[in-house]
């Protein structure tokens, strides 16, 4: 359980993402309908549209976006590593599928460059430079206002070398202190809001000695200018395989306090959520449900659908009966294919309400089969109907220990 001023959030949950202060296509009342217990927003996107000082200004996220429960802001940390770095939304957790030019972009002109001090970059929207500090990240996210903020942070790739990614390591490690002692100066000043937590985020790539070094300095680790101050909990991130989640997961949890929340940054596939969760995180977060039901692409119990495909077409029934969802509660599957071969707006709203309530759903049953006791009977119900049998045997010879 943790505990915020704008309610409690029952864990293991999922935590939808709504970079720019919305869950694209969807209205805020209906992701409280459909289940979702807070709502992660991006300090990066918010500072360069509409500006952080009007989010404020208007009482802070919630309050702004007509959000009533707990809210999270991402630091802009992993947009360091995909402007700096990297010319794709999503950055590929297989090392194999891409070559070094294609992740560090040697040849092309970088959005973002980082050093000592932070980071300096391009606007995306107009191309003005910016640079970000820890201590300005603390500013834009205190302005914010979310109930749970990460300290600023540097992502790295797979592909970068085991030296660079030691630099980074303590490079993040000495950014954190400096996250502290701002955020404790910044909860001093600013008495007419309530306190903001700050989570610390873990980084080392696949790295065992770095995960474990990281976490360990990270638990212990308290303000310069400000002893007292210390992380309330933390995030993972940076760049992993999908076959070694689990493994780095509980390295990582391991060297963490019991008693203080972990996140895991960026995660939302079924076999991800049972692994992370048998590996101790608490939450999580993806952008991953609403971007791909904006492309037809939807989440079943029985596995993935393409709502834009043929066999839609004449298909009278919910996109999924297993499905509690509004959508499959009150259309069919026939509908939405219609609604994206005519370009309709609707069709986004509709799938992404049923992606997310898929998401919010499956990690509720996960917390539920956790007080049932029945964390594994459900693990293999759910893998074998989304994936099938063959994956689900190798799964289990594989990924589960």
């Amino acid at each position: 359980m943790i505990r915020t001023p704008h309610g409690e959030i029952s864990t293991p949950a999922f935590i939808p993402v709504g970079t720019k202060a919305t869950v694209k296509a969807v209205l805020p009342e209906t992701m409280d309908d459909l289940g979702s217990q807070a709502i992660l927003a991006n300090a990066y996107h918010l500072f360069l549209q509409p500006g952080s000082d009007l989010v404020d200004e208007a009482g802070g996220l919630g309050r702004f976006m007509n959000w009533p429960g707990p809210t999270f802001t991402d630091s802009g940390g992993f947009q360091v590593m995909s402007l700096g770095v990297g010319f794709k939304k999503v950055i590929s957790m297989t090392e194999a599928e891409h070559t070094d030019l294609e992740v560090i972009a040697k040849t092309k002109d970088r959005l973002a460059r980082v050093d000592e001090d932070g980071v300096t970059f391009k606007s995306f929207i107009n191309g003005d430079t910016h640079r970000f500090t820890p201590e300005v990240s603390m500013q834009i996210q205190h302005q914010l206002g979310a109930d749970i903020m990460f300290a600023f942070d540097e992502c790295t790739t797979l592909l970068n070398t085991r030296p660079y990614q030691e630099d980074s390591v303590a490079r993040t490690a000495r950014w954190a202190v400096r996250c502290l002692d701002e955020h404790a100066k910044l909860t001093a000043e600013r008495t007419h809001r309530p306190y903001q937590a700050l989570f610390g985020v873990v980084q080392g790539a696949q790295y065992e000695d770095l995960r474990r070094d990281a976490a360990r300095g990270l638990a212990e680790m308290t303000g310069s200018e400000h002893p007292q101050q210390m992380f309330d909990g933390f995030g993972i991130g940076g760049a992993l395989e999908k076959a070694d989640l689990g493994r780095i997961v509980s390295w990582v949890t391991d060297e963490l306090p019991e008693h203080k929340p972990r996140h895991l940054l960026g995660i939302s596939e079924p076999d991800d959520f049972f692994v992370a969760v048998a590996a101790g995180a608490d939450t999580f977060d993806c952008v991953a449900p609403s971007r791909g039901a904006r492309g037809g692409t939807l989440y079943t119990w029985n596995g993935r659908l393409n709502a834009k495909a043929a066999a839609q077409r004449r298909r009278f029934e919910p996109l999924d009966a297993e499905c509690d969802c509004y959508t499959c509660e009150n259309y069919t599957a026939a509908y939405v294919h219609h609604l994206f071969k005519s370009k309709e707006m609707l069709a986004s709203t509709l799938s992404t309400i049923h992606n997310e309530r898929f998401h919010v759903r499956l990690v509720d049953r996960i917390r539920q089969s956790i007080e049932d006791d029945t964390f594994v009977e459900l693990r293999e119900e759910v893998i074998g109907k989304f994936y099938g049998p063959e994956f689900l045997r190798e799964f289990l010879a594989t990924r589960v220990a």
